[in-house]
């Protein structure tokens, strides 16, 4: 049963105080660029930032993390609102925040499902190509303002198409103001950072710059924010948008549990500290859920807000309530400070979140760890950028898996191998004399690794040409598991066998792998005794059979009931084990 509350206590209340005060430094001109990027306004970005803040930091697992709208998220959310309101244009926007919503109440279901394990585990070469596309989307959304202009309708291809009118009509000083912003943080020293957040003193720089040396050319601000407590959105939806608003709030959900278990991993690493992934995915799952209810921007666990709370001395989430405390004033009674900071200082804020999006490292090397690796990267970012995020990634993840299963079906058929008088180098002394003795009449099928469905079909080969022998042992003895589709591919072979009166024999089978040969209802052709635990055993019993085939040692447990019922019906027993395989065969 997972705890309700995060770990909060106030032993480290200097720590928390510092932790928190700093990351509410960097979520402000953060949450306000993203604001204003997603087409919601700043407000919606303070907001996200207050209510996920708050209620993961009460409701998560990992006491240092910090959540807050994350340019991802953002990019997301941008293509959702543009696209309802193209849709609805009276009701897109409060369809958006539905779509916040139910993302929120996926991530509750992600961790009631106990799903958090799995939420990471996808190829890293999608993870790299979508999280560099999504760098690349929000670099393009940003070119208008960045330019002077607002945004151009049409995402990323109406940004594009507009690019030559807006170099041409270019605004000299709002350009001047965001390549200012986006050097500023580039070049700020890092050393600095913990002390002065970049982001904070671009704003602040910014600011100071338009109202007194720019006062007289008309520079498009932020504008008054409104104060006091945000209204409750009712969740609105349009049933011919339906399908849409759960397939953007699942690719939302999704995104925000991968990009804040990742940064909870980040913090973990940091403190030594394990957190309970299911339980912060919920606390995740809330903080959304209640942040689309009152107008926010959906948010994630934000690594540079973690990793700076972290080094001031934060060690429980009494920093992320602080933080959050702090906005909240912010919103309460400051929010006209925030009027005059004008929109390019914004654009070059978010730039550079973009930049630092892009997953470089990978990039460059990606060609040199692995072509396939790098192809499946680049198909990534090209279907995130022009197509979508939720094709891009199932594409990417689909070809990721069949690269995998080759590779490993490679690997283990290497595995799969049959063992007769000829080939015999890998058996002990012993065995190799029982195998000659029983002239080449004996055959070994050894299997090797888990039994998936990759190996099916070359079982079903080797089958193809295991012809020359009259008995036959299976050496499951380096099996762990038995898949369904290897587990058919082996009846197959089984069958053939004891349809021809070939006697078979199992070696070292595991309990997993004698429930399925249970499963499979084998047992009434293979004899109860037929199943050893070592190979030698298997290979005497099998010599012994040969020699005796009429012994009941050698009889499965079907031949044996039906020999009861044919001799006192007086039929011929000659006809018994063709009869057991037949009704086997009719019955399965």
């Amino acid at each position: 049963m997972l705890n309700l509350f995060n770990e909060i206590n106030f032993n480290n209340i200097k720590g928390d105080l510092f932790g928190g005060v700093t990351a509410a430094i960097i979520a402000l001109p953060m949450a306000l660029a993203f604001g204003v990027a997603s087409g919601a306004g700043p407000e919606a970005g303070l907001y996200g930032a207050i209510l996920v803040g708050l209620f993961t930091s009460l409701f998560g697992s990992t006491p240092t993390l910090i959540s807050e709208p994350t340019g991802p998220m953002t990019v997301v959310l941008t293509a959702v609102i543009a696209s309802l309101i193209a849709a609805n244009p009276e009701q897109g926007l409060a369809m958006a925040f539905t779509v916040v919503i139910l993302a929120g109440i996926f991530q509750i279901l992600f961790g009631v499902l106990k799903l958090g394990h799995y939420v990471t585990m996808m190829p890293y070469t999608v993870v790299s190509g979508f999280m560099t596309g999504i760098g690349i989307i929000l670099i393009i959304l940003q070119v208008g303002p960045f330019l002077g202009h607002p945004a151009p309708s049409g995402g990323v291809m109406g940004s594009v198409q507009a690019l030559p009118d807006l170099i041409q009509n270019i605004h000299v000083a709002e350009t001047g103001l965001a390549i200012m912003t986006f050097a500023l943080i580039l070049f700020f020293p890092k050393k600095w950072s913990q002390y002065c957040p970049p982001q904070l003193l671009a704003l602040i720089a910014g600011s100071m710059i338009t109202v007194f040396f720019l006062s007289n050319i008309e520079i498009r601000q932020i504008g008054t924010i409104p104060t006091g407590l945000p209204e409750l959105k009712i969740p609105v939806f349009d049933a011919s948008q339906w399908t849409v608003i759960v397939a953007d709030a699942l690719v939302l959900g999704v995104l925000g549990s991968i990009d804040a278990l990742l940064t909870s991993i980040v913090a973990e690493n940091m403190t030594r500290r394990e957190a309970n992934a299911n339980k912060e995915l919920i606390g995740q799952g809330v903080g959304n859920m209640m942040s689309g209810l009152f107008g926010g921007l959906p948010g994630a666990g934000a690594t540079m807000g973690t990793v700076l709370n972290i080094k001031t001395g934060a060690k429980t989430a009494l920093s992320g309530i602080i933080r959050a405390l702090i906005l909240f004033a912010v919103v309460l009674w400051l929010a006209d400070l925030t009027a005059m900071i004008p929109l390019a200082v914004l654009a070059g804020i978010a730039m550079k979140v973009g930049m630092d999006i892009i997953d470089w490292s990978f990039i460059k090397r990606a060609h040199v760890v692995s072509i396939k690796a790098a192809l499946i990267m680049y198909g990534v970012i090209i279907l995130t950028v022009f197509v979508d995020l939720i094709t891009a990634v199932a594409i990417g993840v689909f070809i990721a898996n069949l690269l995998t299963i080759d590779r490993i079906v490679k690997t283990q058929s290497r595995l799969v191998k049959t063992i007769d008088e000829d080939s015999s180098n890998s058996l002990t002394g012993d065995e190799q004399t029982l195998l000659k003795e029983a002239n080449g009449n004996i055959l070994i099928f050894s299997l090797g690794g888990p039994l998936t469905f990759g190996l099916a079909k070359v079982i079903s080969r080797k089958h193809a040409i295991l012809e020359d022998h009259k008995a036959m042992i299976i050496d499951f003895t380096e099996v762990p598991s038995l898949g369904v589709s290897s587990a058919l591919a082996l009846e197959n072979l089984i069958l053939d066998d004891t349809e021809k009166q070939k006697p078979v024999f199992i070696v070292g089978a595991s309990e997993q792998v004698k429930e399925r040969i249970n499963a499979l209802g084998l047992t009434r052709v293979i004899p109860e005794k037929a199943f050893y635990n070592d190979r030698q055993s298997a290979l005497e019993h099998a010599k012994f059979c040969l020699e005796n085939p009429e012994n009941i040692k050698c009889q499965s447990q079907g031949q044996i009931n039906l020999k009861k019922k044919l001799n006192k019906a007086e039929i011929n027993p000659d006809t018994i084990t063709k009869t057991v395989n037949k009704n086997y065969v009719v019955n399965s």
